[in-house]
């Protein structure tokens, strides 16, 4: 399906945000969405992804294990579970209607973005909202639902655990742990609507090395760069990604 030099540099960038994405930087995998989307159609990018995010999964997990614990993953699981549920009925919908798919996506991204703008324009409102009861269960519907529809649940879970006070260890630790079982849980869903094949899995072999480039470089940069400082720049990046998704057919 990589047919071109072109396809394949789009393939591997995709692959490339999401190594970098598990190293820490969670918002830029919101680019690999507009990637995927555009070189494989929206609801066929996200079966293509999810094996190259589970092996990402793998990769960094043995880096965080020490960090974090199951705990704050089986708090989450019961809401996150009836959130694939919705998902994956909505992609069964967008299927047999492709042209709802983008911009359905796009409004996904839209909603993630939204989110860190309040933590970062808002922060005392962000703060008491996310200190209630309902907000784990919120996030953990909203992460369940998003990841399936579009592989983009990282930044809503990153600020519920954000907002639990977590230092950045544990933080990275727990959404290692997370992000690996239910994207596991997400195999079956994505299996049965026929969104990975052989073919698929050819491509996604031809993608590894992004993927090992993006978690080398992301693990070299999280101690080095500043976090707010990139955060905003995935989000106009991010932006415009979703407004491709909504505006551009």
């Amino acid at each position: 399906m990589l047919d071109t030099p072109a396809e394949y540099a789009m393939a591997l960038t995709a692959a490339f945000c999401i190594g970098m994405s598990k190293a820490g930087f969670s918002g830029i995998s919101l680019i690999s969405v507009l990637l995927m989307a555009d070189l494989y159609g929206a609801v066929p990018s996200t079966g293509i992804v999810l094996p190259l995010l589970i092996v990402a999964d793998i990769a960094v997990y043995r880096s965080f294990v020490k960090h974090g614990s199951w705990k704050p993953v089986w708090k989450l699981l019961p809401a996150t579970i009836v959130g694939l549920g919705i998902g994956w009925w909505l992609l069964t919908v967008m299927k047999d209607h492709p042209a709802a798919a983008r911009p359905a996506i796009g409004g996904c991204i839209l909603a993630m973005v939204a989110l860190q703008a309040l933590k970062a324009w808002k922060p005392a409102f962000f703060d008491r909202m996310a200190a209630s009861r309902s907000f784990g269960t919120a996030a953990g519907a909203a992460g369940g639902i998003t990841t399936m529809l579009a592989n983009a649940a990282g930044p809503v879970i990153q600020l519920y655990l954000l907002s639990r006070r977590l230092p950045k260890m544990e933080l990275l630790g727990i959404g290692a742990r997370f992000f690996l079982l239910v994207n596991i849980i997400k195999l079956p869903l994505s299996g049965s609507l026929n969104l990975i094949t052989p073919v698929t899995l050819m491509d996604n072999v031809k993608c590894l090395p992004g993927i090992f480039v993006g978690i080398l470089v992301g693990k070299w940069l999280i101690v080095r760069v500043s976090q707010r400082a990139f955060e905003w720049m995935v989000i106009g990046f991010s932006l415009l990604a979703a407004m491709r998704l909504i505006f551009v057919k």
